[in-house]
């Protein structure tokens, strides 16, 4: 997508491995390369089934498919017969014709007659023109035209170096190493048009060919569509129908009572908002694995992050907080004014996680059901280390050198050079510490491995591999999606959150002790104005104590001497960077210890911060402020969060206007308007 748009067309396709027999079976000779390009849409779906397969089923030291499945999926893929590691150059190099024919002709019978190409490249290598040679043999023989390309591994051909570094990395040797891994011949990098018209000028029609392949290949994605999985209702009822009657009597059921007006009102524009939206679905989906995780002793957090905010939620058991009780805001987590996924976050018992997976699979298919995958980059100090150790350089010296970079989360060496002084001066004098950060920079945010994803959990409403590859690690049971989370996310799929939480298995396990003792502890009914629990969190003895257990948590802690349990939420608000750093901390502190009457500018504001004391802690504090204050619907003021959280200068002054002209046209002063807006840009920091 991001090629389309600046005006690159993008071409689908994978160098597969092709196993020389079978893929389900433990092949000892290597398998060969073939390539095959998407041609439609069709074609990417074959492709990702075989792609999927060669982990799911073809893994043997690599991922493999065979001529069994090729066959099978072959509609919609134009085949190239790939490098010198080829099934038709092998047989060329080994002066096998009549092998490398019959094997030509298999491939245009499975895929097509205009849907097979012979490679020919220019490398520098002995055995390439022995090869091409035998490809315009064949070529003239069989009918089958010929695709000039390069074997490609980096940009520019001053990347030649950093490549080769790259390799040692991955290899575990040195640049010194006579007998290490590296590419013969020459000619690696992303050559252009005039290099490859010059390169094949003998065989013209073969860039010309390239050209006509590249034309034909249009795959197109959808990303408009939310691919929601599919549930099963009973009786013909609608998923709106059966959510409307389960938040009602959910609601009625957590009050003890008919929900007065403040609730129904609440509740009923909850309901619209969602099924306006279409996501009725996807809170029937996530109150079932945890209705059955709940059912099955699997601990379950009461809820967290933006979803608090939703009054079906907590009606339908997803969540545990009343969000009127807290002043939760149902426009952070679903804005009709700003489309985009529910997210709701779950933790489980650390334990018992995979049982919830399980469950999932079971109820919803498991080819309908994968986890995420996510990919380790190579990071600033990381790489500093990495290229280091490649070209020898002494490991005190790299150490030091990696320690030099600000340990700012996501940093890149670019700016750890501009940001500190001393790694300034050595990139500047010292010509070995430029050249580990010249190509440390080059070799920045490559990919070293894969992994799953903690949390994120796919469930399609077609099988998963209409819309993704699949990969499976060889010594892991996970079977993840090859796309990473922001990718699964933009074709529409749905990521659930399955989070692992420790605490959540030691609060478990204390609850199963005690009961032991004969002490029953319902977690759920323990009372939150007990005395000398607050007493105890003022002492700061709070060691165990999910998040509140760091040294600087439990000195806040002994100077705030919380009282109520609305303490404890400020608390954890204000141990940021951002109010620490500020003098917020304190403020609030002072301001709650002194007991006087907090004075407002606008007397409006009492009654949203008068419970933090005229601090601004919490995001909800920051939407109510624009919706009394500056009149912003309750959608404008989720924007405006949204917009704080980016800070992008350009929509932070559009924000500031309407806000200030907004106050303006509610009869408030302009200076002081403008001024309380600063204020709450100093807390979006």
């Amino acid at each position: 997508l991001k090629a389309e748009k600046a005006g690159v067309k993008a071409i689908l396709g994978c160098e597969v491995y092709m196993a020389q027999g079978s893929r389900l079976e433990k092949d000892q000779d290597k398998p060969f390369h073939l390539v095959l390009l998407a041609k439609d849409n069709t074609g990417y779906k074959n492709l990702i089934k075989m792609i999927s397969s060669s982990y799911l089923e073809g893994f043997y030291k690599r991922p493999r498919i065979d001529r069994e499945l090729l066959a099978a999926n072959a509609e919609g893929l134009i085949g190239l017969s790939a490098c010198l590691a080829g099934e038709i150059p092998y047989h060329l190099k080994q002066n096998d014709h009549e092998n490398a024919r019959k094997a030509a002709l298999w491939y245009r019978e499975t895929l097509g007659e205009d849907n097979f190409f012979f490679e020919i490249q220019k490398n520098g290598l002995p055995e390439q023109e022995i090869v091409n040679k035998g490809l315009i043999t064949l070529s003239k023989e069989l009918g089958i035209d010929l695709l000039a390309t390069n074997d490609c591994h980096y940009l520019r051909e001053s990347d030649k170096e950093a490549h080769e570094i790259l390799l040692c990395i991955q290899t575990g040797t040195t640049m010194n190493d006579p007998n290490r891994f590296q590419f013969r011949g020459d000619g690696y990098w992303f050559r252009s048009p005039e290099q490859m018209r010059e390169d094949f000028k003998d065989i013209p029609e073969a860039v010309t060919n390239t050209r006509a392949v590249a034309e034909r290949c249009n795959v197109t994605f959808d990303t408009s569509a939310v691919l929601l999985p599919r549930i099963k209702t009973k009786n013909g009822l609608l998923p709106r129908d059966i959510l409307k009657d389960m938040a009602w009597k959910g609601l009625e059921s957590r009050l003890g009572k008919k929900p007065d007006d403040e609730y129904s009102a609440r509740m009923e524009r909850e309901l619209e908002i969602i099924i306006k939206m279409k996501y009725s679905s996807y809170f029937l989906i996530v109150e079932d694995f945890i209705s059955y995780a709940k059912k099955n002793n699997i601990p379950v957090g009461p809820g967290r992050g933006s979803a608090a905010g939703s009054l079906v939620a907590y009606s339908l058991g997803i969540t545990e907080l009343d969000p009127i009780r807290y002043g939760l805001l149902f426009e952070r987590f679903l804005n009709p004014e700003r489309v985009s996924m529910p997210d709701i976050d779950v933790d489980f018992c650390r334990d018992k996680r995979i049982e919830v997976i399980r469950h999932v699979q079971e109820k919803y298919g498991r080819d309908h059901v994968a986890q995420i995958i996510t990919f380790g980059t190579m990071a600033a100090r990381a790489v500093i280390r990495d290229v280091s150790r490649a070209i020898d350089y002494p490991y005190n010296d790299a150490d030091k050198l990696a320690k030099l970079v600000p340990d700012t989360i996501g940093i890149k060496l670019k700016d750890a050079i501009a940001k500190e002084p001393e790694l300034k001066r050595l990139y500047k004098d010292d010509e070995q510490v430029k050249k580990i950060l010249d190509i440390g920079m080059r070799l920045e945010g490559i990919t070293r491995h894969a992994s799953t994803h903690a949390a994120g959990v796919v469930i399609a409403p077609e099988p998963i591999t209409n819309y993704t590859p699949l990969y499976k690690a060889p010594n892991d049971e996970a079977v993840t999606t090859q796309f990473d989370m922001g990718s699964v996310e933009r074709i529409g799929l749905i990521k659930f959150d399955f989070l692992g939480l420790k605490t959540l298995t030691v609060i478990a396990k204390c609850i199963e002790y005690l009961k032991e003792e004969g002490t029953e502890l319902v977690i759920e009914q323990i009372p939150l104005d007990d005395k000398t629990t607050y007493d105890f969190l003022g002492s700061g003895k709070t060691t165990g104590v999910f998040q509140l257990e760091s040294d600087g948590m439990k000195d806040i802690l002994i100077k705030m001497q919380p009282s109520h349990f609305e303490d404890i939420i400020a608390l954890v608000a204000l141990y940021r960077p951002g109010p620490i750093g500020s003098g917020m901390i304190d403020d609030f502190i002072n301001r709650k210890k002194d007991g006087k009457e907090i004075e407002y500018d606008f007397p409006i504001l009492k009654e949203t911060l008068d419970e933090t004391y005229g601090v601004i802690l919490y995001q909800e504090q920051v939407m109510s402020i624009a919706n009394s204050l500056a009149g912003f619907s309750l959608g404008q003021a989720d924007l405006l969060r949204k917009a704080m959280g980016k800070k992008i200068a350009a929509v932070m002054d559009e924000q500031r206007e309407k806000f200030v002209d907004g106050a303006v046209a509610n009869g408030h002063d302009q200076r002081k308007s403008a001024a309380l807006f600063e204020l709450i840009s100093k807390f979006a920091e």
